[in-house]
């Protein structure tokens, strides 16, 4: 392993960790990549913010939070040392790849940052027909984003992120450089972000449909991520060749850490199904009374609009008795 912070698999090297333990896993080791986007994310979402608020306008503080827990997920991930452990060990990697792509995404996206930019850029000026929200919202309405957020793609990119990536030689491939590895896991982040959007996501979007049918999208992909946990506790032997001999100073038996990771990843499906449908029903539960507020209102308007009508019909007549 190359020991040059991420111990990354290469040149034939062996980076030797001791047995892995929440607390070590957990010591500060930033990827500069995920460092810098987490900043930078962060800046962005609270320029955005300050900017609302500046002008007199209001943003949830719930939004603000579930975002920054976010981002604070992907740091956690990648920017700790449970990166150089998820290198040589399978079950810390699986951990990495759960929270990047069924925890991380879901609280991003009710952090709702499309529509905190949709409403904190500035609009185009006299003359310019293209400002940075007109071409937010072309890209939220091009054909590129009805494509990537429709489950005819959503749902077979999330199966074909498991069973393509873990089954087939290209893991390999990824695990051997700091690019490839970003790579992968920058793809992680965008799977879980594009699979959860159209599902739960309170940012508009070109694919948005009813509850049930989100419902339905939802279930539709966790059966085939329980089975690839099942596929991995099962096996007889290891099945990623990066994880086949780990370094003999974590005291682990390759056969048992694929077996370990393969139960997370098997168990892991269910919370963020569970934190989906919560959000899905409370976002149901709104919808309905937001709903039942605006046809009270247009019952009222009917009525006030009846009883001026009445109220004239019978000023006519006392006009006629006269």
């Amino acid at each position: 392993m190359d020991h040059s912070g991420h111990g990354m698999p290469m040149g034939g090297m062996t980076m030797d960790l001791p047995p892995f333990t929440l607390g070590r896993g957990l010591g500060f080791s930033a990827d500069p990549f995920f460092l810098i986007g987490c900043l930078a994310g962060l800046a962005l979402y609270g320029w955005g913010v300050v900017r609302l608020r500046r002008r007199g306008d209001s943003w949830p503080v719930h939004r603000i939070a579930l975002f920054v827990i976010g981002v604070l997920t992907v740091g956690l991930t990648m920017c700790t040392k449970l990166n150089d452990y998820g290198m040589v060990m399978f079950s810390v990697h699986m951990v990495q790849h759960m929270i990047i792509s069924m925890l991380s995404p879901i609280l991003l996206l009710l952090g709702a940052p499309v529509t905190l930019a949709l409403r904190a850029l500035p609009v185009a000026g006299r003359g310019n027909r293209k400002g940075p929200r007109e071409l937010l919202l072309m890209l939220l309405q091009s054909r590129y984003m009805r494509i990537i957020t429709h489950p005819a793609f959503t749902i077979p990119l999330f199966i074909a992120s498991l069973y393509g990536l873990y089954f087939t030689p290209l893991f390999d491939f990824l695990m051997g450089s700091m690019t490839g590895h970003i790579v992968m896991m920058v793809h992680f982040l965008f799977v879980g972000l594009v699979f959860f959007w159209p599902i739960m996501g309170v940012d508009p979007g070109p694919h948005r449909p009813g509850y049930v049918q989100r419902m339905l999208e939802l279930f539709a992909g966790m059966p085939f991520h329980a089975f690839f946990g099942i596929a991995l506790m099962m096996a007889t032997e290891p099945m990623v060749h990066v994880y086949k001999n780990p370094p003999a100073s974590l005291g682990i038996d390759a056969l048992a850490d694929q077996e370990a990771a393969g139960g997370i990843a098997w168990a892991f499906s269910e919370i963020p199904s569970v934190l989906v449908l919560i959000a899905l029903v409370f976002q149901w539960y709104s919808s309905e009374q937001r709903v039942a507020r605006r046809s009270d209102r247009a019952e009222d308007r009917n009525g006030d609009k009846e009883l001026a009508a009445y109220n004239a019909y019978l000023a006519s007549l006392q006009a006629r008795g006269q």
